[in-house]
């Protein structure tokens, strides 16, 4: 069986090509290309026409190299962001990125017509400046004429599946990062939705993990050669599909979705809207068959804005090399609160961290080496942070922690993650999302008859490396430092 996935992420997207033969997993990336974001009139768009080519030249690579019939074709982005679609189906204008500075200020907004715990309480969701309700609310503030003008919204994935079959539909996965699902009834939140005085007409239908939409129109099967090929939605919000394949045994786990964002959390049968969880900002989320309760974490965002500034420098530095010259670094030199929001969207990453640590009499990293190591155990220690927050919220403890993401390759930031944690690390497979996307789609066709037998596949098809923690005082001592400066804080993300 032959799938391909497309995978899209805040810097670049690819097709991969997944295989599943005898109850073994091989992908091969196909075609990568950027995802350059464009800054026009002081407002920063996805350049969702030039995505949707670059997907049609991933098809044709296929065409050319392996025939042209598929057993499926996949979409997985990130959450929040979505296009507007005319009632004859046209786009209105591009996606808005998230990190778009017209939700700077609709936090109070929206605090002056639902009350944020009533919120949470009934979406499981905490309000990010970034997340979809507000992007919306932002434009009946600014009384933007293309909510008049809008009949529906897709979100990124959904947008791009719209392109190729003209099926629009909204997949629950990602639904639920837009705040306004409602995680009890599996539909859309009606009440917040007027509460929030935004249109109920924009809502589409709402489809699971695993539905196939059809085939691809015959246009796009002219200008790619795939004569055949059905498109089914997977778990379409990038981190579900990384859950849906973490290669996991039992119920004593944890996972990590490390990439740009990290996401920690961990299954759980039911929806968790407690005081508790309230104050704690944890997120409940959907992957295939399942709920996960979680938290966003800046991630390494960090390193790739840092890079970029030193790039702008004029040095080159690859990642690889940034973590060489981290393991020489000093260990423990000073830490920063990935939760802060002077971390979310800064000018400049470099002088953003210089000023957290002169604000908070630390020494200032000097260098590459040094600021990347303040940045990854920085991330290690939030880990250990949110995760304890977990385990009490769910009244469990946790044997193992799996990494899976780009993250995962990270030698350093797995064995400092094991070291912050106290656990036991499994890291692997770094091409986690794709490989949730490709096995959801083979489950939709009846290749595999449950999660547990998806996960069974990807650990039999990976392989994994496993991390146990060292120097567990020191990084106990590390952790009381950590504690303190969050506990002294900055403003928060959530």
């Amino acid at each position: 069986m032959k799938f391909l996935a497309f995978d899209l992420g805040a810097e670049s997207g690819r097709a991969v090509l997944g295989n599943l033969q005898d109850d073994r997993l091989t992908l091969d990336e196909i075609y990568r290309f950027p995802n350059e974001p464009v800054l026009v009139n002081q407002t920063l768009y996805w350049d969702v026409l030039a995505l949707y080519n670059h997907v049609l030249k991933g098809m044709s690579e296929y065409s050319a190299h392996s025939g042209d019939l598929l057993d499926g074709i996949g979409f997985d982005t990130w959450g929040v962001d979505f296009g507007l679609l005319t009632q004859n189906g046209d786009l209105l204008q591009n996606p808005v990125h998230h990190r778009d500075r017209r939700t700077e200020n609709i936090l109070e907004v929206v605090r002056s017509k639902i009350a944020l715990e009533d919120l949470f309480q009934r979406t499981g969701m905490s309000l990010l400046p970034i997340n979809t309700s507000a992007q919306l609310l932002s434009l009946r503030v600014q009384q933007s004429p293309l909510l008049d003008c809008a009949s529906t919204f897709l979100m990124m994935p959904d947008l791009l599946a719209y392109f190729l079959t003209g099926q629009k539909s909204c997949e629950r996965t990602n639904a639920i990062t837009t705040q306004l699902y409602d995680p009890w009834k599996h539909e859309w939140n009606h009440e917040v939705v007027n509460k929030l005085d935004l249109p109920v007409r924009l809502l589409p239908d709402l489809i699971n993990p695993g539905t196939i939409l059809g085939e691809v129109r015959d246009s796009v099967s002219k200008n790619t050669g795939v004569r055949r090929g059905r498109v089914i939605s997977p778990c379409t919000h990038d981190t579900a599909s990384a859950v849906a394949a973490v290669p996991a045994q039992g119920k004593d786990w944890a996972f990590l979705s490390s990439g740009t964002w990290s996401i920690l959390g961990t299954l759980t049968p039911e929806v968790v809207t407690s005081p508790a969880a309230f104050s704690a900002g944890v997120f409940n989320e959907l992957t295939l068959q399942s709920f996960f309760l979680c938290r966003n974490i800046m991630g390494l965002w960090m390193l790739q804005q840092a890079r970029a500034g030193w790039q702008r420098q004029g040095h080159q530095h690859s990642y690889p090399e940034l973590t060489c010259l981290a393991v020489e670094a000093p260990e423990g030199l000073a830490f920063i609160d990935p939760d802060d929001i002077r971390f979310l969207a800064p000018e400049e990453m470099l002088q953003a961290i210089a000023a957290y640590c002169q604000q908070t009499a630390q020494p200032i990293p000097r260098g590459p080496g040094e600021v990347t190591r303040c940045i990854l155990e920085s991330l290690a220690l939030a880990y250990r942070h949110k995760l304890d927050q977990l385990g009490a919220l769910l009244g469990r403890s946790f044997a193992v922690l799996h990494i899976v993401g780009g993250g995962s390759k990270n030698t350093l930031l797995c064995q400092l993650t094991a070291n912050a944690t106290g656990l036991r690390v499994v890291a692997g497979p770094a091409e986690a999302t794709v490989a949730g996307n490709v096995m959801v789609q083979a489950f939709a066709l009846g290749c595999l008859s449950s999660p547990d037998e998806i996960r069974q596949v990807v650990r039999s098809s990976s392989n994994l490396v496993e991390y146990e923690p060292k120097d567990r005082t020191l990084w106990q001592d590390y952790y009381g430092k950590y504690l303190r400066l969050v506990e002294a804080g900055g403003r928060k993300l959530v």
